[in-house]
C-alpha cells in the first residue's frame, strides 16, 4: 500500500502515520527526516540540501524530489510507504507521479485529515516548552502539575514564536493556499479520501482504516 497523508499543521498526521507503520509494517517517509538523514550521511543531494539549510533557505524542489526518489527506491519501500509532508504542491505531486511511474509504483490512497481551523489554533497555541530541558506540555491536553513550571526539571515554560496565534494563523492560510490545488488534483484522480481529525487518536485511526478498506500487510 502506497499512501500519502495530507492535513494542516496540528491535524495529527505524524501520530496517525506511526499507527499506520505499526499496523501495516511500511515506512513513514517524512520530508524533514529524510532531508536531515541525507545531510548527515553526506550524500551528493544531502550536501546540496545542507548548503540551503545552513543559509536558512528552503531546499529547492529539485533537491527534495531527488532525495524522495532515492528514498522510494530503498528495499523497505517494496511493500509500500507512507508519505508525510510530501507532496505539498501540484508540481511536487506531478514530480512524484513521474518518479513512481519510473520505478513501477503508484499512489493507492491520499488521506486528507480535515480539522476546523479554530480547533487547530486551539491545539497549536496551547503548546508550552521548557527553557531548560525542552520538555513539551499543552495547556488544555497535557498541563504541567504547577502552572508555568516543567514537571521534570522545574524549568520555566514558555510559548515558542511559531506557537503564537498570529504565526499559526499565517501558517494555516499558507497551507490552505498551497494545498487546495493539490486536493483538487487528487480528487480528479479519484484517490482522495477525507476523514475528520477530531476525537481520540484511536477514533481517528478507525476512520482511516475504514476509508482505506485494506487488510494489514
Amino acid at each position: 500500500m502506497n499512501l500519502i497523508l495530507l492535513g494542516p499543521p496540528g491535524a495529527g498526521k505524524g501520530t496517525q502515520a506511526q499507527m499506520m507503520v505499526e499496523r501495516y509494517h511500511i515506512p513513514q517517509i517524512s520530508t524533514g527526516d529524510i532531508l536531515r538523514t541525507a545531510v548527515k550521511e553526506g550524500t551528493a543531494l544531502g550536501k546540496q540540501a545542507k548548503a540551503f539549510m545552513e543559509k536558512g533557505q528552503l531546499v529547492p524542489d529539485e533537491v527534495v524530489i531527488g532525495i524522495i526518489d532515492e528514498r522510494l527506491r530503498a528495499p523497505d519501500c517494496n511493500a509500500g510507504f507512507i508519505l508525510d509532508g510530501f507532496p505539498r504542491t501540484t508540481p511536487q505531486a506531478e514530480a512524484l507521479q513521474a518518479i513512481l511511474t519510473k520505478i513501477g509504483k503508484s499512489v493507492d490512497h491520499v488521506v486528507n485529515i480535515e480539522v476546523d481551523p479554530e480547533e487547530l489554533v486551539r491545539r497549536l497555541t496551547g503548546r508550552r516548552t521548557c527553557k531548560n530541558c525542552g520538555g513539551m506540555f499543552h495547556t488544555p491536553f497535557h498541563p504541567p502539575r504547577k502552572e508555568g513550571a516543567c514537571d521534570r526539571c522545574g524549568g520555566t515554560l514558555y510559548q515558542r514564536e511559531d506557537d503564537k496565534e498570529e504565526t499559526i494563523r499565517t501558517r494555516l492560510k499558507e497551507y490552505e493556499r498551497q494545498t487546495f490545488p493539490l486536493i483538487q488534483y487528487y480528487q480528479r484522480k479519484k484517490l482522495l479520501r477525507s476523514i475528520q481529525g477530531v476525537g481520540g487518536q484511536n477514533q481517528i485511526f478507525e476512520q482511516m482504516i475504514r476509508v482505506l478498506d485494506v487488510r494489514p500487510v
